[in-house]
């Protein structure tokens, strides 16, 4: 038995130089360590040894067997090293430098509506700030003077992790980290995405888009808010377009209002993207509360501030007569690539 195993070594290993590709390694594995295979035929000839010779020809017919697997496992990555050069060689090379056709690409109508609104805002001195989308629970409520259990965490259906962070519900989620970090005066915007555990449907989605934006300086008041609201959207939109304000709640202002927009796509009239009222929620704003001030380190003596939350979806929803709030995240190449405008 010892012969026709060395017998079988020897044929297996003439076979596996052989061997060209993964598909022939596989191939290879079934025929000596199949059910029918030769391993598994001197297995079962073992019975016919003679005790005194079991263990030697059992510890062969073993060292066979795991000579043949690890022979196999070496191949194996040999040959998707082999491969995956071979890819690498063939692709084609990509000269960086090239000229690209702007007609082949586009710009998502989100991304071309943030860069103008922070071109505006810069404009009028500005600072833009980026911040995380996984936020800690301090930033998110309780440094915008939302403490645990308060009934105003109810307004956001929030995804928690389970690290204990979570995934940003409002740009507002900045406001601290900014305030700290610049300190008073300040001027302000800093964009992001934001997520909320929301039912689908013409005006929601559970991920949008917003751009928070604050001022704080000596003497500041709400007419400052809506001249830089309507500057801001007069520049958008290219003429003066139609707002009203009217009282909302929001822990963080005292007082709160809500910034609307006329419908833009029906004109005032009620359409589905602005649930038949005829007017659009874009805008939470107000005076910032003098609490979130302090958590900010602001001296509340001399400073106030006000706080806004513009809803960039839905001005990109405005601005270009996109109907349904779904599109935007749809991946929908033919309905997205009209917007080429950088």
């Amino acid at each position: 038995m010892i012969e026709k195993t060395n017998n079988l070594k020897a044929v297996f290993e003439e076979k596996l130089k052989t061997a060209k590709v993964l598909a022939d390694i596989e191939q290879l594995r079934i025929e000596f360590l199949g059910k029918k295979g030769p391993v598994q035929e001197l297995m079962q000839d073992l019975r016919n040894v003679p005790n005194d010779k079991k263990r030697e020809m059992g510890q062969a017919i073993n060292t066979f067997k795991q000579f043949i697997e690890k022979s196999i496992e070496e191949k194996q990555e040999e040959l998707q090293k082999l491969e995956w050069q071979n890819k690498i060689d063939n692709t084609p090379s990509y000269d960086e430098s090239l000229t690209l056709n702007k007609d082949e690409g586009s710009y998502h109508p989100i991304t071309i509506i943030q860069r103008e609104v922070e071109s505006i805002f810069a404009s009028m001195g500005f600072t833009i700030e980026n911040y995380s989308e996984i936020v800690d629970d301090y930033h998110c409520f309780e440094a915008l003077n939302i403490p645990p259990h308060h009934p105003a965490r109810d307004m956001q259906d929030t995804y928690y992790l389970s690290t204990g962070q979570l995934l940003k519900t409002h740009t507002s989620a900045a406001q601290n980290y900014i305030m700290k970090k610049y300190g008073a005066p300040l001027r302000a915007i800093f964009p992001g995405r934001c997520f909320r555990n929301e039912s689908i449907d013409a005006c929601h989605e559970n991920t949008f888009f917003q751009m928070e934006g604050i001022m704080i300086d000596e003497n500041i008041s709400i007419s400052n808010l809506i001249y830089f609201m309507k500057t801001m959207l007069s520049e958008v939109f290219g003429r003066p377009v139609e707002v009203r304000l009217r009282p909302g709640f929001f822990p963080f202002v005292e007082p709160g209002f809500e910034l609307d927009i006329k419908c833009l796509i029906c004109g005032g009239d009620g359409c589905p993207s602005c649930k038949d009222s005829g007017w659009l929620e874009l805008c939470p704003c107000g005076m910032i509360h003098p609490k979130v001030l302090e958590y900010g380190g602001i001296d509340t003596e001399k400073y106030t501030g006000f706080a806004f939350g513009l809803g960039l979806t839905r001005l990109a929803m405005m601005k270009y007569g996109i109907k349904d709030i779904r599109t935007l995240n749809s991946g929908n190449l033919k309905a997205l690539s009209q917007f080429v405008n950088a």
